[in-house]
């Protein structure tokens, strides 16, 4: 099997529109948590929600999208954009330069897709009739159109797979990625996902589904693995990786970031929102993905929990990762959760937790999961309380477990030639 490695990395995020500010704000600790803003008052719409992890100070003309091109596509668009023009530029490729137009792939999902084009050409429906709806709304809306933009920006021609798996979108998106590399289908994949449902209707959902806290205080509001925890609190943004063979990074010289070498997605099949509260599915997920990356007991690892701060989810993989590896294993494992700080960016977050793990092999250091100040006593490992920690980590896992019981589970290794 070829090996596959990480050369460019692009994010949106509610802590930081650039791989640089986004470190920055993990490593301190930074809550990107706020209140909500809507359009609408909430108290006219009966939102109860008061707080968001939203995107801040993003300008779509400083990542190349004209104003036609933002009156063109939606918001989930301009993120996936964003973070993939990032993303290449990180890495150097070039189509027709250092790499062939059909050995370049797009893999960039979202849970979601375009929500907002959506209600708006609802309501264009509802107040004038079909004649006034936007010949755009369906290449504006649909899912797969912010991988389909990524690849006619860059001039992508190889595979392109648009994953659609709730919260375990972006892993999915990078695992694919991995496997399509490894057999040789692609020399470099453009993988992540994109998210843009910061909404009154998305809210309204979840919020029925008392799936979101409602805590009034931003940096009270996410409390993964604390026994205060309400739900979790709704995000949005982008995470890319350039994801490339590993004999083609090093025949042009490209950066290596980290190197993907596991996958594993598995699904609950339990019910349609809560997890299986046994974490079996799982964590037979996160073993498949460690015994493929080949993890040995002993093997410094840090975990990047699915952590979303609801009581089940929290609970339930705390389980799942015990099981996984074995008690022990598990105790001396650094996990955390960093949706503490972004929120949970939904078909976002895999890509961008997968980011996190190879900053944190990288730079030697394990981000925290902020506001833990009072452990439940069912989630008894080792979360990183509060601040960083350095650590020279060999291996990463990152965990996505998703609405419908969808787990997806990427392992990252530090590089070495």
């Amino acid at each position: 099997m070829k090996r596959v490695v990480i050369t460019g990395m692009g994010v949106i995020s509610p802590i930081g529109n650039s791989i640089e500010k986004f470190r920055d704000s993990l490593y301190q600790g930074k809550c990107g948590i706020s209140l909500l803003e809507l359009p609408e008052s909430n108290d006219n719409i009966g939102i109860a929600v008061k707080v968001a992890g939203q995107v801040k100070d993003f300008n779509p003309e400083e990542f190349g999208l004209t104003k036609a091109d933002t009156r063109r596509s939606d918001r989930f668009t301009h993120f996936a954009l964003a973070a993939s023009q990032q993303a290449m530029q990180d890495s150097g490729l070039v189509v027709g330069e250092n790499i062939d137009a059909d050995k370049l792939g797009v893999y960039i999902g979202s849970g979601i897709g375009g929500l907002e084009t959506f209600v708006k050409q609802t309501k264009v429906m509802t107040d004038n009739g079909a004649k006034m709806v936007s010949p755009l709304f369906i290449p504006m809306m649909i899912g797969n159109i912010g991988g389909a933009n990524v690849a006619i920006r860059f001039g992508a021609q190889g595979p392109c797979l648009t994953p659609i798996s709730a919260c375990a979108t972006g892993t999915n998106a990078v695992g694919e990625a991995f496997l399509a590399i490894q057999r040789g289908d692609a020399d470099a994949i453009i993988a992540g996902g994109t998210e843009a449902a910061i909404n009154p209707i998305a809210i309204g959902g979840f919020q029925n589904a008392r799936a979101l806290s409602l805590a009034e205080d931003p940096n009270q509001a996410c409390l993964p693995f604390d026994i205060r925890r309400g739900g979790f609190v709704m995000a949005e943004g982008a995470g890319v990786l350039i994801m490339e063979e590993y004999e083609h990074a090093i025949a042009r010289g490209a950066n290596i970031i980290a190197e993907v070498c596991g996958y594993g997605h598995t699904c609950d099949a339990h019910h349609v929102t809560a997890p299986s509260p046994d974490g079996i599915p799982a964590s037979r997920a996160m073993r498949h993905a460690l015994e493929q990356a080949g993890y040995k007991s002993g093997e410094c690892l840090y975990v990047n929990a699915h952590g979303t701060g609801t009581h089940l989810n929290d609970s339930s993989e705390t389980k799942a990762v015990k099981l996984a590896i074995g008690e022990d294993d598990a105790r001396k494992a650094m996990i955390s959760s960093t949706k503490s700080m972004t929120g949970h960016m939904i078909g976002a977050a895999g890509a961008v937790e997968a980011i996190v793990c190879a900053l944190a092999l990288k730079d030697g250091m394990v981000p925290p999961t902020i506001g833990l100040e009072q452990p439940d006593p069912e989630c008894d490992l080792d979360y990183v309380p509060l601040k960083a920690r350095k650590a020279d980590v060999d291996i990463a896992l990152s965990n996505s477990l998703g609405f419908g019981g969808h787990n997806a589970c990427v392992v990252l290794r530090k590089f070495k030639n």
